[in-house]
């Protein structure tokens, strides 16, 4: 079986876990999420949730390990949240919100205008001197990376100046220009 799989998941006060049948619901401070799951069985023991397989084959022992990884995602993100932070690098580069619209100025003709969805908050932090940071917030892990993915879509970071909008702390590997 899968070492991911078979480590319980800890319950933290103030997080409830519902199961029924093949579906886990997972309530906190920060929000509800909800997650079918199939050919393993969800238990839940003394404060903490347990996956088991119903066979021992390679494809149950692969989705215990997925489905024990996506509901700790939840409980966690239920409990605590998640963050990403995306900076934009270049002269010129400006990002703002409104409510749950992100206006970007990346370097083309005209400004970016991303309608968020409404469970992920958005912060843009524009200090002087420094580059313009974009923080999204949720409780779903998957939501809060595919935004921030499509963020990062608009202008990836290019290997030469690095300018582009990259993940705060993400290592860019930068190439050297022509030599003269």
């Amino acid at each position: 079986m899968s070492r991911i799989g078979k480590s319980p998941i800890n319950i933290p006060d103030g997080v409830t876990v519902t199961i029924d049948g093949n579906k886990v619901t997972v309530k906190g401070k920060l929000g509800e999420l909800t997650q079918e799951v199939k050919d393993v069985a969800v238990k839940q023991e003394d404060g903490q949730i347990v996956i088991e397989t119903t066979a021992d084959t390679k494809d149950q022992n692969a989705k215990s390990g997925l489905y024990r990884s996506l509901i700790n995602n939840m409980v966690e993100g239920v409990s605590a949240g998640f963050t990403k932070e995306l900076e934009l690098v270049g002269v010129g580069y400006r990002a703002s919100n409104q409510g749950q619209k992100l206006d970007l100025a990346l370097g083309f003709s005209h400004n970016i205008v991303l309608e968020l969805a409404p469970e992920v908050k958005v912060e843009t932090v524009s200090e002087k001197g420094k580059n313009p940071i974009i923080k999204l917030t949720s409780s779903d892990k998957q939501l809060v990376g595919q935004v921030a993915a499509k963020i990062r879509s608009f202008r990836k970071p290019e290997p030469y100046k690095g300018k582009g909008v990259k993940f705060v702390g993400e290592q860019l590997r930068r190439k050297a220009g022509k030599s003269a």
